[in-house]
């Protein structure tokens, strides 16, 4: 599912970043670019974000 229109982001796309390292929305900022133009993703992407890294944790 699309979670960046602007600049189409995936969560797909949001989950392998954090599989490869990405700890906070700073760091998807910097490599997909997600709310860094409307802002309007922030939330969704800050979700997908902790539930990744939730999934992460009990692994």
């Amino acid at each position: 599912m699309y979670i960046c229109i602007c600049k189409g982001v995936t969560d797909s796309a949001i989950r392998e970043a954090v599989y490869q390292g990405a700890e906070r929305m700073r760091d998807l900022k910097t490599c997909l670019g997600v709310a860094g133009q409307c802002g309007k993703c922030a939330c969704h992407t800050k979700e997908v974000l902790d539930q990744t890294r939730k999934q992460q944790a009990l692994v």
